[in-house]
């Protein structure tokens, strides 16, 4: 469930770069910005709801259009909340083994350039099956990171009731009014604990995602489908951390057999030293339209359509970690929209069978 882009049929992108005339890529260009105006308007902000909206409103608004939004204030009756202290975590899963995930840098499921003489590939995170306690010291315990070791709980797959379901009592594992909007329950909801030093890099999902912060903070930079053209997705030869036990430095083994995976080859925030570098190998990206931004507090939730492209940082609490949780709903074949058209969709229509479509009258929220 981790990487939709390795079922996705994304050949047809991903030879993206290199392929268009200066013509052609000029109306590509222009094209492109007509379609984000025109559906998502021109500013970069996510809309803010203070409560959560009606299931109706949700679908109608958010969920047909393929428009994120963030609830600033739908979540004060989880304990969660106040209750999840590392304290409280520890001693309510201390007998929990849990998957943790491990990499140099911070960066796992990402485009890696070995060394300087070697190509690049899609490398993933070397992952230990570790008691609770001892998870939650490698990610918010500062002495670990003199080692040289991100540590990131990050499984999905459903972690949150395989790994995580004592806690399950201090929040919600169903969101009702999107439950009755996307008309199904969640098919996996997972849970995530990390610190500043771990990243996402940019990907995009084939699920509707809800995406709820316990603590900390999370820094979206978000892209819709329309500006898949801007990420330069490659296909990359799958590989794998592995850490040593001896000394615990890391080193990249391809996978076997060998495989390939179509990620976007940008980094948003490249080092100084490659900042221009970049800009030129990617001037779609980096001279195009600024992405949504937005920051995802405690106890907010942003609803993250399917199929947008999203880039993740993290900022911790005073306890030194950021913790959230992520509903995947199935996807929602969005009606025909200027999105749709430019991505030569046709009219995929498909909302619930439950939902009387005289209540779908679109209006514009730009």
């Amino acid at each position: 469930m981790h990487h939709p882009e390795k079922e996705d049929d994304m050949g047809s992108a991903a030879n993206v770069e290199g392929t268009d005339t200066s013509e052609e890529e000029a109306g590509l260009t222009k094209l492109w910005k007509e379609v984000r105006e025109l559906s998502l308007g021109c500013g970069s902000d996510v809309e803010r709801l203070h409560l959560p909206p009606s299931p109706i409103q949700f679908l109608r608004d958010f969920v047909m259009p393929n428009k994120p939004c963030i609830i600033t204030d739908g979540l004060p009756h989880w304990p969660a909340l106040t209750k999840w202290t590392n304290a409280y975590l520890t001693a309510l899963l201390q007998n929990q083994i849990v998957s943790l995930h491990f990499t140099p840098n911070g960066r796992a499921d990402s485009v890696v350039k070995p060394t300087i003489n070697s190509d690049s590939c899609f490398v993933s995170a070397h992952v230990e099956r570790i008691p609770f306690p001892a998870a939650l010291e490698y990610i918010a315990g500062s002495e670990h990171w003199e080692r040289g070791a991100v540590a990131y709980a990050q499984e999905q797959n459903g972690c949150f009731m395989s790994e995580y379901s004592l806690l399950a009592q201090d929040v919600e594992t169903d969101i009702p009014w999107a439950t009755e909007a996307l008309g199904s329950k969640p098919e996996a909801v997972n849970l995530w604990i990390g610190n500043e030093r771990a990243t996402t890099s940019f990907h995009k999902d084939h699920y509707e995602n809800l995406y709820v912060v316990v603590s900390g903070e999370k820094h979206f930079l978000l892209l819709p489908p329309t500006d898949l053209h801007r990420m330069y997705i490659k296909e990359y030869p799958a590989a794998h951390y592995v850490r040593s036990e001896e000394n615990g430095e890391f080193k990249i083994e391809l996978d076997t057999p060998l495989r390939y995976v179509p990620w976007s080859s940008v980094d948003p925030y490249p080092p100084s030293s490659q900042a221009e570098q970049e800009r030129m190998l990617f001037p779609r990206y980096f001279n195009g339209p600024k992405p949504f931004e937005c920051t995802v507090r405690a106890g907010e939730m942003l609803y993250l359509p399917s199929l947008w492209f999203h880039h993740v940082k993290q900022t911790p609490d005073s306890e030194g970690r950021t913790i959230a949780i992520n509903y995947f709903f199935r996807l929602i074949k969005k009606d025909s929209s200027a999105q749709s058209m430019f991505l030569g969709r046709g009219n995929q229509g498909d909302v619930p069978k439950h939902v009387k479509l005289a209540n779908l009258q679109f209006t514009s929220s730009n």
